[in-house]
Formats: structure tokens, C-alpha cells, sequence
């Protein structure tokens, strides 16, 4: 897996070698980029944006958003297979001080206080078994850590056909594979 776009465009990012992870594949983070980048639907941009990155994983988005230009990348993660590797990506390409970690569920971002924090960008890529989305962007929209700039951006499995929250305008969705993207907005 590498980076598509931006100034570490080409490194590489380690990967895991369990299953428990399921690493976003390059096709699908392109994709998002591009409708990031260019959908008249979006005015969101990546350049000088906070970003939120739940359920990390190995960080392929938050560390995309870095190369393109994010200021900086809040990554939660609690699996510590993924955790480490994460880690080892960050420093490997030298992010440190544009990144912070947590060793955390994102499940219970209700207990963490971002101070004076709106993020620009929020993604969630939970394990496409979760059934808990609802109740996480119900913690999101309480904890006021998005605004109407502010976009979401959730992956789920292709099948997911449930209402997502009801704090929540999809603004545009993606089908790739066995995959769906939401883009989405706070109500």
C-alpha cells in the first residue's frame, strides 16, 4: 500500500499481517480524494483542514490527508496489531508532531474533551460487522465536534442499507466493490 497524492506521494505504508484489519483499499481512498477534491457536493478541502480519523487502522486516510495537506490528524485506534504498525507509519514518515494517537475506542469519544476542536474532516471505518454507528455519530453531533462545513465520511459494507443517524444529510454515496462511502454532513 502507498500514497497516492501530496508531498509523500510514492512511500510506502506498512501493513498488516493478520485479517482482524481490514486496510481501505487504494481504489476506494482515491476515490474519496477525488470526490473530495472535486465534487461540487463537497466544498469541504483537505489543504489546512483538521481531520478525525476513528478506527485508524494502519492510517492510510489520516496519513493521505497529511501528505495533501492537512494540518492535523487526530487517529484512534484500539487493536494493537494496528496500533503499532500505525505508529510505525507516523514515525517512519516523520509525522509525528502533526499527528496525535490514541490508544482508544472510538466508541467512547463522548469521554474525550477537544478543546476548542471542530474538525474539518471525520471518517469512520468501523468493522462492517458494527452495529453501533448510529450511537457514535449521536456522540459526534453532542460533543460538537463538527459544523455544517464540517464533512463525514463513513465506509461501510456494500449491504449496509439502514439509515445511518438521524443527525446526518448524505450528500453523496459510492459504491466500490464490497464497499459503500458516505459523504456526509451534520444536521
Amino acid at each position: 500500500m502507498r500514497i497516492i497524492s501530496g508531498y509523500l506521494k510514492g512511500k510506502k505504508l506498512l501493513t498488516p499481517l493478520d485479517k482482524s484489519t481490514r486496510p481501505l483499499k487504494d481504489m476506494v481512498r482515491e476515490s474519496i480524494f477525488n470526490i473530495l477534491d472535486h465534487s461540487n457536493k463537497v466544498s469541504t478541502k483537505i489543504r489546512n483542514s483538521k481531520v478525525l480519523d476513528l478506527f485508524s487502522g494502519t492510517g492510510s486516510f489520516g496519513i493521505e490527508c497529511l501528505s495533501r495537506g492537512a494540518t492535523k490528524v487526530f487517529f484512534f485506534e484500539n487493536y494493537q496489531n494496528s496500533l503499532k504498525i500505525l505508529r510505525k507509519n507516523i514515525f517512519n514518515l516523520k509525522l509525528e508532531d502533526k499527528s496525535t494517537v490514541y490508544n482508544y475506542s472510538a466508541y467512547n469519544l463522548e469521554n474525550f474533551v477537544f478543546k476548542d476542536k471542530i474538525f474539518d474532516i471525520i471518517f469512520l471505518d468501523p468493522p462492517f460487522k458494527d452495529k453501533e454507528i448510529k450511537n457514535l455519530i449521536d456522540q459526534i453531533k453532542k460533543m460538537k465536534v463538527a459544523n455544517l462545513n464540517s464533512i463525514i465520511i463513513i465506509h461501510r459494507k456494500k449491504k449496509f442499507d439502514d439509515k445511518i443517524s438521524q443527525y446526518l444529510n448524505v450528500i453523496e454515496e459510492k459504491n466500490y466493490g464490497l464497499s459503500k462511502i458516505f459523504f456526509c454532513k451534520i444536521l
